[in-house]
């Protein structure tokens, strides 16, 4: 295989605090410094959320605003992709930062449980986020928590709901959610190729998982998600010192696996993004 991997880098997440991992960056300060470290480690596409002072999450576009533009001062050319989970506000605020038009934005497509809570997504706010992108050119990250996720997206790109290429990513080991299991994994694939025939794929494995459906990704010819949101530890014992240093483990499988590491042109060339300005 040589087909380039993208790697896609979460950087913070709405529930990892520095009570968990001290690397985990907080501040917008502390979010370029990480981000950059992880952009010159290989990956050129950051996940991000924004936090609070006092570290819990918001959807504040201000906030994002600010990312935003130092991302594109330090990290000239990476893709910027904002999240527009659940865990950061309710409702319509969740696509409040998409009129500042990062170039990606994530969302699911359905419900389903997480540890101690519905991840609640009614079809009419999944219609409006989707519209939302569309109006203000963001592609979609498709995130697919379930199997149903991956029919869902497909049926809203077949209506132009989501007209642009699709980018799907499967959420793996998620307390209560889809798990980390190999035959699944390769079902997804199988799916998403059924489906959505020109689609690009990549997947996000949860805590211990990381590791292990990074290399899947790899192996598979997909693209991956390393970071802290999703991780903050290199094994058992050992704390993750950096995004960057996660960035480094999927570069290493990259080697292993001889595939080139994306830059951030080829990226977006795959992705079907414009050049950056």
């Amino acid at each position: 295989m040589n087909k380039p991997c993208i790697i896609c880098v979460a950087i913070t997440g709405s529930l990892p605090t520095k009570a968990n991992n001290p690397a985990v960056p907080i501040t917008v300060t502390e979010q370029v410094e990480s981000t950059q470290a992880a952009f010159e480690a290989g990956a050129v596409i950051c996940h991000a959320h924004v936090r609070n002072d006092d570290q819990t999450p918001t959807s504040d576009p201000e906030k994002f605003s600010a990312l935003k533009e130092e991302l594109k001062k330090h990290c000239p050319g990476m893709i910027i992709q904002f999240s527009t989970g659940g865990r950061s506000g309710a409702g319509k605020e969740r696509g409040g930062m998409l009129p500042l038009k990062p170039d990606m934005a994530s969302l699911t497509v359905g419900s389903n449980n997480f540890p101690t809570r519905i991840y609640e997504n009614s079809p009419q706010l999944v219609d409006w986020l989707a519209e939302e992108m569309h109006v203000n050119d963001v592609l979609p990250e498709i995130e697919a928590f379930d199997l149903s996720h991956i029919f869902k997206a497909a049926a809203m790109h077949k209506d132009g709901r989501l007209p642009k290429k699709p980018y799907v990513q499967f959420v793996m080991g998620v307390k209560n959610a889809m798990p980390v299991d190999k035959d699944v994994f390769d079902f997804y694939i199988k799916t998403t190729k059924r489906l959505l025939p020109n689609a690009d794929w990549c997947a996000a494995g949860i805590g211990a998982g990381q590791y292990v459906v990074n290399e899947w990704c790899v192996s598979a010819g997909g693209h991956a998600r390393t970071g802290l949101e999703d991780n903050v530890r290199l094994d058992k014992k050992t704390l993750a010192p950096s995004n960057a240093a996660l960035v480094q483990r999927v570069t290493e499988l990259c080697d292993k696996y001889e595939r080139p590491v994306a830059d951030f042109v080829q990226a977006r060339n795959m992705l079907g993004l414009p050049n950056a300005v």
